[in-house]
């Protein structure tokens, strides 16, 4: 009895191999880490090093609300959209802000009402998302590549293509302070408050993955959409929070780069979808859903922001950062279809033994 035991649990025991491949993510950043140290200049600085946390932190905003979307099986393609969107609102704002028929003179709103106007706008554009997928089964590329282009344009409208410059506020106007969400600090610690923000909806995001009902939910929902249906899950509902909580961030994510650029410009995040799909699949999240981490994606999150800012320092052409993105995506989805094949067959020898 004792025999059989030990032998099953050897054979329970993953090989080296499926060890390095589900590791493969974190290796990756090791190595990158050690090759940009010795080739790029300045790139163990501090300021560099906290300047890629900054960057990693816009582009995990958006990485952690596309895992739960690609996790239910589907896709956003207007995150980046949502970015630019968001910031010509805020911009438009400040500078323009808007008139009410019924009054006379223009009303500028502060901060935190500006805030809410975009995070209503971008739970309105993800509702729109979920509902196209959701009840109208319009394929999630489709639909998401439809509201892309509708935030894309919107964006463009709201200026006629023009930047908004300048966005420190006006104390007459009573909308000061919107620049210190992307270039303040926490006062001790000298933290940027991009960082905390991301951090924080990153513990968030995976405390509803690991520890609520919804978490299930999402993972049923992209491992066997059918089966979840008929468990009494309500698919429609899931759907539609994760496209609502991926546009969500995506507006955090917007509304940091404005002010840290301190202007809004109708490009900005453009294939921005592009940086968080390949964090999300470097992560070990599963195209084909049902399987994936907050905690592998943030890692994904950091060997992209890594690959950016490294080959940037380096020196290394625009375009050639397009092709190395490029082929970094496609050996990802290779080597996890690889996994998969192998954790397949190994469950099958199991088996048959």
């Amino acid at each position: 009895m004792n025999t059989t035991k030990a032998q099953g649990d050897l054979r329970s025991k993953p090989s080296l191999g499926m060890l390095l491949l589900k590791g493969r993510t974190f290796i990756a950043l090791l190595i990158l880490l050690i090759f940009f140290s010795f080739r790029a200049p300045n790139f163990t600085q501090w300021g560099s090093v906290v300047l890629m946390v900054k960057h990693a932190s816009i582009y995990g905003l958006l990485a952690l609300g596309m895992t739960m979307v690609i996790i239910t099986g589907g896709i956003d393609l207007s995150v980046g959209s949502i970015v630019g969107l968001t910031g010509m609102i805020a911009g438009g704002l400040m500078i323009q802000g808007f008139r009410l028929p019924w009054i006379a003179g223009t009303i500028y709103p502060n901060v935190p009402l500006i805030l809410l106007v975009l995070f209503v706008l971008a739970i309105f554009v993800g509702w729109v998302s979920g509902q196209l997928i959701a009840r109208l089964r319009v394929p999630a590329f489709i639909a998401t590549l439809g509201t892309m282009y509708i935030c894309r344009g919107a964006a463009m409208l709201r200026s006629g293509g023009a930047t908004f410059p300048n966005l420190f506020g006006d104390a007459a106007k009573g909308n000061l302070g919107f620049d210190l969400i992307g270039s303040g600090s926490i006062p001790g610690i000298d933290v940027p408050y991009s960082i905390l923000i991301f951090i924080v909806m990153a513990f968030i995001s995976a405390f509803i993955m690991k520890k609520t009902p919804l978490g299930n939910q999402i993972y049923a929902v992209g491992g066997n959409e059918r089966a979840a249906q008929l468990s009494g899950i309500k698919i429609q509902k899931v759907k539609v929070f994760v496209y609502m909580f991926s546009a969500i961030l995506a507006a955090m994510s917007g509304i940091i780069m404005t002010s840290q650029l301190r202007a809004a410009h109708p490009a900005n995040g453009e294939s921005w979808e592009m940086n968080a799909i390949a964090s999300v699949v470097l992560g070990g999240t599963s195209m084909s859903g049902g399987v994936g981490t907050i905690g592998g994606t943030i890692i994904g999150i950091l060997v992209i922001t890594v690959l950016n800012d490294g080959m940037i320092m380096m020196g290394v052409s625009s375009f050639w950062q397009m092709v190395i993105k490029g082929v970094v995506i496609i050996v990802a989805v290779v080597i996890d279809l690889v996994q998969k094949d192998l954790q397949k067959k190994a469950a099958l020898a199991a088996r048959m033994k």
